[in-house]
């Protein structure tokens, strides 16, 4: 029998949403464990790189439209989106929530079928829909013509299949009459609402969760960004879960304002196993920190029937080599449609993700971020162990984008000794070969042409750990000291763009991109930059380089106008600087406030004048 809410005026607003037992009146101890545990508890996830996330709830039925108006937003948001009544939102859609065709098998089939390890879905979102049978509520899947836990079930299937089943569980609830703060739309009474009771109340659904469907590897919070959720519900709700699965991986979702990932040594100052980068790549990686990129495959995380903008599978197989490359994971999401079935366009490019992974995916699965503190213009690089045995040795594994003319790889910059191992993935007759100059590593005779045009991954082998020297841009053969969009290292909001390789996504003056450069002789420098931005944007442009070997620094701003569009380039000279022979450091920012954004800068270039 299930009771209802304590609060009356609670009652009366909702009838659906029931009581929860008392869940941090006696919190448990404080998590704590040494730095060797931790690494033990994130091993599976960190040798995992590639997850499947599903959202799926109500809102996949009407796929984006209310009171017949295709909304826009997201399709998840659309109680939202549409400022929809709350308890009209659940009138109609409770009774229309009826998935007849989910099949829990093929779900998890597709998933490891795609060369994902790991499968995370939405328990709960923000609209406060259950998708399991809860003890504690009336407003979940068996209030639905449905009447199966799809929680259950799909549990069953992931774990089948070798997958590690992890759930998201949104901490915003906007259906919850102790919910706050409410949407400003909703006219339910507010008094005597308690966001201690409501807590108490998730609380007790993470219960039903952790404890009824056998051992869940990830808990993906959300929702965590409005005033009400602080540090010390963080950490009270953070303690309680892993109170009943310790082993359990939590992102840092968990806390307030996204600040975790430092796991649980003696920094009480935030809680969160690793960060959650959403719709992005970190230009470099989040360096010492565990990190996952979630990604939609279109514009949207649950199902919209209007969203018909999706990515092609080269561009997200490549985006999963570039996050193995900076030692992150890739969580790829698919929104099924209200009847239970993926959509199309999600099967047709999971099935390609996994014909490459199956050639491909010994150089993701198990690897580390890349040795390299650059990337390369032909692709990526990710390292593993090495394939010799009774000798230590490390395996690079070059994922190749853009396939060189001359059949030919070079890695300037590494000191190891090359070991007699290399091969080319998909391609047994091939035999690279792998020699040193005095620049590094050459990687010859890998073919004509790529195996895979999405990308090719040649394999090879040196002794011991990578030895790499760090990263200094020289002058090339003309004289021109070229620091391109691929070799910056950026902070802030900058992120790298593959279309024009350029760097874009400036929003703010504080974002910056630098390079370590070699002036080869004393000399004035024309400093020059190629950019391109839309007609509202541009602004004051500062370059700063700092003398590291004689101390000492300059600067110019120059005010780099408007463009006619994102993609229209033009090198722009921005000044001359006096520099000394040495190393240097050049750091680029915005001067002047960006509007939507700055600039899409490509390079910044020197060269010696008279």
């Amino acid at each position: 029998m299930r009771t209802t809410l304590a609060a009356a005026s609670a009652a009366v607003v909702l009838g659906s949403m029931l009581a929860a037992p008392s869940a941090v009146n006696a919190p448990p101890p404080a998590f704590k464990e040494t730095r060797a545990e931790r690494d033990a508890r994130m091993a599976w996830w960190r040798s995992a790189r590639f997850g499947m996330f599903i959202h799926f709830g109500l809102y996949s039925t009407p796929a984006g439209v209310w009171d017949g108006k295709d909304w826009p937003g997201v399709g998840e948001w659309l109680l939202t989106n549409a400022k929809a009544d709350p308890i009209a939102y659940q009138k109609t859609l409770v009774p229309q929530f009826n998935p007849v065709k989910f099949d829990a098998k093929q779900w998890a089939d597709i998933a490891r079928d795609a060369g994902m390890q790991y499968v995370v879905i939405t328990t709960k979102h923000h609209d406060g829909f259950a998708l399991w049978n809860s003890a504690v509520s009336d407003y979940d899947v068996m209030a639905t013509p449905f009447k199966r836990d799809i929680m259950k079930e799909l549990s069953d299937a992931v774990r089948a299949d070798g997958l590690t089943m992890c759930w998201y569980h949104s901490i915003m609830d906007w259906h919850h009459p102790d919910y706050q703060p409410r949407r400003e739309w909703d006219k339910r009474p507010v008094d005597p609402a308690s966001f201690p009771r409501y807590v108490d109340y998730m609380q007790a659904q993470l219960k039903e969760l952790l404890t009824q469907y056998g051992p869940i590897g990830i808990l993906w919070f959300d929702g965590e960004w409005e005033g009400t959720w602080n540090h010390d519900w963080g950490k009270k709700t953070d303690d309680f879960v892993r109170s009943l699965q310790p082993r359990i991986i939590v992102n840092n979702r968990v806390d307030s304002g996204r600040a975790g990932m430092e796991g649980f040594s003696a920094d009480e100052k935030s809680r969160g196993d690793y960060g959650t980068p959403e719709q992005t790549i970190p230009p470099n990686g989040m360096p010492g920190k565990d990190w996952e990129t979630c990604m939609t495959m279109n514009d949207t995380w649950g199902f919209k029937a209007s969203d018909h903008h999706w990515k092609d599978a080269r561009e997200m197989i490549r985006m999963l080599c570039d996050i193995a490359s900076k030692g992150g994971n890739f969580l790829l999401n698919v929104g099924p449609k209200g009847d239970g079935t993926i959509p199309q366009e999600s099967i047709d490019r999971l099935k390609r993700m996994g014909e490459w992974m199956k050639v491909n995916g010994t150089a993701i699965h198990g690897t580390e971020a890349s040795p390299f503190p650059r990337k390369f213009q032909w692709g990526r690089i990710t390292q593993g162990v090495g394939p010799l045995s009774g000798r230590e040795s490390t395996t690079l594994n070059l994922l190749v984008f853009e396939w060189p003319k001359d059949g030919t790889l070079r890695l300037p910059g590494i000191g190891n000794e090359v070991l007699p191992v290399a091969s080319v993935l998909g391609a047994p007759d091939r035999k690279p070969t792998v020699a040193r100059d005095a620049d590094g590593i050459v990687v010859s005779n890998i073919g004509a042409a790529p195996v895979d045009a999405d990308a090719t991954v040649v394999q090879i082998a040196i002794a011991g750990k990578p030895q790499v020297e760090p990263f200094m841009v020289k002058a090339n053969s003309l004289g021109l000291i070229a620091c391109t969009a691929a070799d910056a290292v950026v902070t802030g909001s900058i992120q790298y763009e593959d279309r024009f390789q350029n760097l874009g996504w400036w929003r703010d003056t504080a974002s910056t991109a630098s390079w370590d450069i070699v002036v080869p002789a004393d000399g004035n420098y024309q400093v020059s930059v190629d950019y391109a931005c839309n007609g509202t944007c541009g602004g004051d442009f500062e370059v700063s380089i700092v003398d590291v070997d004689n101390g000492g620094s300059s600067q110019i701003t120059q005010n780099l106008p408007p463009r006619k569009d994102w993609g229209d380039f033009k090198t722009v000279q921005v000044g001359v600087l006096p520099l000394k022979a040495g190393h240097h450091a050049v750091t680029v920012k915005a001067a002047s406030k960006p509007g939507e954004s700055f600039i899409n800068l490509r390079n910044v270039t020197l060269r010696r004048v008279e």
